[in-house]
């Protein structure tokens, strides 16, 4: 090999693991989905001071990140619990959400949700 073909493949080379030592990851969730995914669909989704939403299923699966605020978060089955800016939750197809409320009097509560579609499902079905 030429000299200056080594000494550009070395300078590749450290650019590369330069730009490697500036980015970092942080894993927020890891689950199995369980259903093939036609079309995902991304919304950024914003809930009023104190605001309760009814109860509720997805008929596909939904997973997101808190943005800002605090939210009260309870699958049927499961323990109430509270997730904060940069959780990540999950809400699995066709189970009862039984709480995604505002956990703030005077905060509203900022959130992307991200529902992954087989198909044409809604993104959500209310509950009485």
């Amino acid at each position: 090999m030429k000299p200056f073909i080594i000494v550009i493949l070395i300078l590749n080379s450290v650019a590369v693991i330069a730009q490697q030592n500036n980015i970092s990851r942080k894993e927020l969730l890891k689950t199995d989905i369980n259903q093939k995914v036609k079309t995902a669909e991304i919304q950024e989704i914003t809930l009023a001071p104190g605001l309760e939403v009814p109860k509720h299923l997805h008929p596909c699966p939904v997973v997101g990140v808190i943005k800002s605020g605090e939210a009260v978060f309870q699958i049927e089955g499961q323990q109430k619990i509270i997730l904060h800016e940069g959780d990540a939750f999950y809400e699995p197809k066709n189970v009862k959400i039984l709480h995604f409320d505002n956990a703030s009097a005077e905060k509203p509560l900022i959130f992307s949700a991200i529902y992954l579609r087989a198909g044409n499902e809604e993104n959500i079905k209310l509950l009485k």
